[in-house]
């Protein structure tokens, strides 16, 4: 450990420009993440750093990465830093174009869903660092268009929903790409196994930033747990939400799902944005700000689409779907009580989810506590439904499981 995780920016070895945007960006203490990791990778070490979502993680690589870039020779891209989503990187842009300024970094952002030429024209301008998502970053690989020989620094950011998305054979061609010789910055909110094998392949005696268990949730999220059924889920949420008054992101499993609730939500009075895969950049850019502007106050999404979204203020993070895999339990309750911030997270749990919900309070170490008025998940009631009746006769039974889950 190299500092305190109280000490101030101006205790890291930074440069009085650095220090000047960090200030006019309201960055004056340094988050624990950034405050141990920020030193070592200063001094051009690997680091892993293994923090929640919202603890600082992209300041983390971000700083030193305009401090080093600045001591070198401008002219060509010599950082890169590959995301799992278009959001995500557009944000990390963003950072780099804010803390950048007095140093004259620039960033250009290469992702799918835009226009191919408009970010061959970007290349041509010989950005600092170049932000990518790995399949677009092969395309102009394999079309000429990006040379990654010259890079000095590779940051692979939120490296477990990479690998969770199958980007693994598309980052090993990107490795292979690259220099031998270059500082390499892992940031994961976990380091599960397939993590560790891409550490032990690509990074050399790296400094390991552990900032908290990955069965941790962030401090201040009040988590409740609501038992039901399918089809009493849309009716719970509107009566949920009819009490809400803050911003509110709801995660469902599939992306049609997320449409056909947008839409319920709609016609429901409530002023909604939906986020998923399906949608053209455009359409999720406006959906985010939208709702980083208060011009909505509902967001639904899915898991990969929500990992970029870089909002502080959200007041409740409701699970109508139950997460596949319980590590998305604590990435998708990390978007609330950001920052210190206090929040809520509510989850749906049908006698379907009963296996994900044991997974998940085993990852915690605690059971989740049932929110005033819920059924216990012994009381079997709440999961009968009624089907239309075939012929004179209703029928009643319990729902039934799939492979895919309840769409």
């Amino acid at each position: 450990m190299h500092t305190s995780a109280h000490a101030s920016f101006h205790t890291l070895g930074l440069s009085e420009p650095l220090l000047r945007d960090l200030t006019a960006a309201g960055l004056v203490v340094p988050t624990p993440i950034q405050a141990q990791a920020i030193p070592p990778a200063l001094e051009g070490r690997d680091v892993i750093g293994c923090a929640q979502t919202g603890t600082g993680k992209t300041a983390a690589f971000v700083i030193p990465m305009i401090e080093r870039l600045a001591a070198l020779p401008k002219g060509q891209p010599q950082a890169l830093i590959l995301a799992p989503t278009r959001e995500l990187a557009l944000q990390i842009s963003g950072a780099i174009e804010k803390l950048g300024r007095s140093h004259s970094i620039s960033a250009t952002v290469i992702v799918g869903g835009s226009d191919m030429q408009a970010q061959i024209r970007g290349l041509r301008q010989r950005p600092d660092v170049l932000v990518a998502t790995p399949g677009r970053l092969l395309d102009h690989m394999w079309n000429g268009t990006v040379n990654l020989a010259p890079m000095k620094i590779l940051v692979l950011d939120e490296a477990d929903r990479m690998l969770d998305m199958g980007f693994a054979p598309q980052i090993n061609q990107i490795l292979d790409a690259l220099p031998i010789e270059r500082q390499t910055l892992l940031f994961s909110a976990t380091i599960q196994t397939d993590v560790t094998h891409l550490v032990q392949t690509s990074l050399s005696g790296a400094v390991r930033v552990m900032i908290t268990p990955a069965s941790t949730t962030a401090e201040g999220v009040t988590q409740t747990v609501h038992h039901t059924s399918s089809q009493e889920k849309t009716k719970l949420l509107v009566s949920l939400l009819a009490t809400e008054r803050g911003t509110v992101l709801i995660f469902a499993r599939t992306k049609s799902r997320v449409d056909r609730l947008g839409q319920s939500l709609e016609q429901a009075g409530h002023r909604v944005a939906v986020i998923h895969g399906d949608r053209s950049l455009p359409q999720r850019l406006r959906a985010l700000d939208g709702f980083k502007r208060g011009q909505v106050r509902i967001l639904v999404a899915t898991d990969i689409a929500a990992r970029g979204i870089d909002v502080a203020n959200i007041g409740h993070v409701v699970n109508y779907d139950m997460p596949n895999c319980p590590e998305d339990y604590i990435h998708r309750i990390g978007r609330t009580a950001r920052m210190k911030m206090t929040g809520r997270a509510t989850s749906f749990v049908t006698f379907e989810d009963r296996d994900q919900l044991c997974a998940i309070e085993t990852l915690l170490g605690n059971s989740l506590p049932l929110a005033e008025g819920s059924p216990s998940l012994h009381d079997r009631s709440y999961v009968r439904m009624t089907e239309r009746p075939r012929g004179d006769r209703p029928q009643w039974g319990y729902q039934r499981r799939t492979k895919a889950g309840i769409n």
